[in-house]
């Protein structure tokens, strides 16, 4: 099963908009090791787009590259419209990047922090102060510029990297794993800001994760497996490409018990009038259907007696089964991550 390599374009609001990030055939070898085989992107300016995948993916390689931290053993890229081979330093001018490890000083305050990074990329001296204030009020930091990092929570020391990686107006952020170790709280506070400053600062966000939630966040998601993108595309149009919804009927029989051959007779009619797919599954009617909500209300119109009725839909989950043959968990496990945790953490 396969989507197109660029997927379905980004929504109306960012369609005529420029290119923040073009890849074609991007390959990087490592020695025996082929960690990236020919990665093809075009981000638009403004999206937040996905990179989603197990451990061994080749998503922080990827992202390396685009950088310019590592060199491309073959294809070309461009970030913010500058080759990241030929014109490294206009592209590291013009981009944010957060890891996955902390790379703050720890011995120095959050404004030291921000102020030795702005002393780096040749930040005007005259704006060094006004964007420090700024960017630590839109991390909710400011009350905490003069604590020295040590004392600093994960969520806030996070935090503090998005303010550090945002100090020189970057046209394009990348966050690797972001969240990776922070409390459901101190999740869902960064992402506040996230979206805070996509609004605020018109920035393109490159994002690479394991947690689901986070990818449906997304304007567009690749599946990046083995080093090659198998689907690129909105978390709703993967979805709907993998499968229907399954609405999951129980019928009742006479004086409300189950009846086999009531239920036999319900899903009789239920294929004959409209049309529709169905199976059984422990004891209950499971009908495959594009629209599971809209679905639900034909059953009544057909008279039938419902006991319970639930509709799933195609989960991202479901994606990743479909494009690369596994669960994302049960890939998470054989590249030794924690079982107990979808995809919380490790180097890939």
């Amino acid at each position: 099963m396969t989507l197109t390599a660029l997927g379905t374009p980004p929504g109306d609001a960012v369609l005529d908009r420029p290119l923040a990030v073009e890849a074609s055939g991007l390959v990087k070898r490592f020695e025996e090791v082929e960690a990236v085989r020919g990665i093809d992107l075009a981000v638009r300016t403004g999206e937040l787009f996905g990179f989603l995948g197990p451990n061994g993916a080749g998503k922080s390689t990827t992202i390396k590259i685009l950088c310019t931290l590592l060199q491309p053993t073959g294809g070309t890229a461009r970030v913010a419209g500058f080759d990241v081979v030929r014109e490294r330093t206009e592209v590291r001018r013009h981009i944010g990047l957060v890891f996955q490890e902390t790379t703050l000083d720890d011995y120095l305050t959050a404004e030291q922090n921000l102020r030795f990074h702005a002393d780096i990329y040749g930040v005007p001296k005259s704006a060094v102060g006004p964007r420090v204030d700024a960017v630590l009020d839109m991390v909710g930091l400011t009350d905490r510029r003069g604590s020295k990092v040590r004392t600093f929570s994960g969520g806030m020391k996070r935090r503090l990297e998005i303010a550090r990686g945002l100090l020189h107006s970057p046209r394009v952020l990348f966050l690797d794993e972001p969240t990776i170790g922070l409390d459901p709280e101190s999740r869902s506070t960064l992402w506040r800001y996230v979206d805070q400053l996509r609004a605020e600062e018109d920035i393109t966000v490159f994002l690479t994760t394991h947690y689901m939630d986070e990818a449906e966040r997304c304007d567009r998601i690749a599946i990046v497996d083995a080093g090659r993108i198998g689907a690129l595309d909105t978390p709703s149009a993967l979805k709907a490409s993998v499968g229907h919804d399954r609405v999951r009927v129980r019928f009742a029989g006479v004086e409300g018990r189950a009846d086999s051959a009531a239920d036999a007779a319900a899903e009789a009619l239920i294929r004959e009038r409209l049309g529709v797919e169905t199976t059984r599954e422990g004891g209950a009617l499971v009908v495959l259907t594009p629209d599971g909500e809209q679905f639900v209300p034909k059953l009544f119109e057909l008279g039938l007696t419902v006991r319970s009725v639930s509709v799933s839909r195609p989960t991202l989950d479901d994606v990743f089964l479909a494009y690369t043959g596994a669960r994302m968990a049960d890939r998470q496990a054989a590249a030794g991550g924690r079982g107990n945790q979808v995809f919380a953490g490790g180097r890939r």
